[in-house]
């Protein structure tokens, strides 16, 4: 998959908020995902975020 800044990713575990969509803030060898539900933002390796992917939101320009 191709992950850009902006896009919005549905992982398969959902974060205690309740929610499971985060918005990517930085791509590279790790990335800086926010939580659509409290703005919680955390820092998960590539490796991580493509296993557990579920489905890929393009950002609207």
């Amino acid at each position: 998959m191709d992950y850009q800044v902006g896009d919005i990713v549905k992982l398969k575990k959902q974060h205690p908020c309740g929610s499971k969509e985060w918005e990517i803030l930085r791509v590279g060898m790790d990335f800086r995902l926010k939580c659509m539900g409290c703005g919680h933002q955390i820092m998960v390796a590539r490796k991580l975020v493509e296993k557990n992917t579920k489905e890929l939101k393009k950002k609207e320009e």
